[in-house]
């Protein structure tokens, strides 16, 4: 069983940053693909980055690529998403979530976290 918890999201003006930590706990966490999705209220959740067990395969949604970083720390059993240049339509419900496969699809992902909201005023 693997639990996710995340943090660190706010309230930011359009151009700033911010750092979002997904705290995991299970003794085979570091074994698992971790992503990051988003979603806003009627819209579907949508993929933003994911990044292998092992740290090495990273990929990210066309919308954030150049500025989010998604990074993990096997020691310390977390995740983050570094988010640089922020815009209005960043603005979202972001979720951690971890899984068997290397995948942008939600299907593949079997844990998730409650969530902490990113809003970026213009």
């Amino acid at each position: 069983q693997v639990q996710l918890v995340e943090s660190g999201g706010g309230l930011v003006q359009a151009g700033g940053s911010l750092r979002l930590t997904c705290a995991a706990s299970g003794r085979t966490v570091s074994l698992y693909n971790m992503g990051w999705f988003r979603q806003v209220p009627q819209k579907e959740r949508e993929f933003v980055a994911r990044i292998s067990w092992n740290g090495i395969r990273i990929s990210y949604a066309d919308s954030v690529k150049g500025r989010f970083s998604i990074s993990r720390d096997n020691a310390k059993k977390t995740v983050y998403l570094q988010m640089n240049s922020l815009k209005p339509e960043d603005t979202a419900l972001y979720y951690c979530a971890a899984g068997g496969r290397e995948s942008a699809t939600i299907t593949a992902y079997d844990y998730w976290g409650q969530g902490t909201q990113v809003t970026v005023s213009d």
